[in-house]
């Protein structure tokens, strides 16, 4: 079994499609929804396999049929809430396994939204998602703690849990 993150897949949100970077870019490769998620289910699919762990840091589905993708999408599924996961928790169950606000794994933190700095003495690290293309700075710099996992900063795919650790050395 292996382990892999992921953050703000932002299924059936059509308007995600149209959001663009500072430098006018889209943040996203696709204009219309259906094709984003259908590749995103792809992409998922290539890399997890039916007996892997994912770790989905919040922001899965924006519109309710978009809990319908997960049924699609192989492993074991573990949501941490992001500020968009909204509908009642029995609609997240069917497809997760464990709902969580926050979870620790190997002394690294994994949220949502980036924890506060000062929160980060007794972790090696955040794992976090929320700022799809954007990163936590310190000083002018990209802040070393943290590491995004948002699918626009991991090709739109899970990332494994190996390579997330190997990231946090290199940084």
């Amino acid at each position: 079994m292996n382990v892999f993150l992921t953050a703000d897949t932002h299924f059936s949100h059509a308007k995600v499609c149209t959001f663009t970077t500072p430098d006018g870019s889209f943040l996203r490769p696709w204009r219309d929804v259906d094709e984003m998620d259908e590749a995103l289910v792809e992409n998922w699919n290539r890399v997890v396999k039916p007996n892997d762990k994912v770790y989905h840091l919040g922001d899965v589905a924006i519109q309710r049929k978009g809990l319908q993708v997960l049924d699609r999408l192989n492993g074991d599924k573990i949501l941490i809430k992001g500020n968009h996961d909204t509908f009642k928790i029995a609609d997240y169950y069917p497809r997760f396994r464990d709902i969580r606000a926050y979870w620790v794994m190997d002394n690294y933190s994994f949220s949502h939204i980036p924890v506060h700095p000062d929160a980060l003495m007794r972790f090696k690290g955040n794992v976090h998602g929320h700022l799809h293309a954007g990163r936590v700075f310190c000083e002018g710099k990209i802040d070393p703690r943290y590491l995004c996992v948002c699918v626009e900063q991991t090709n739109y795919a899970p990332i494994a849990w190996e390579d997330v650790k190997l990231s946090f050395q290199r940084l």
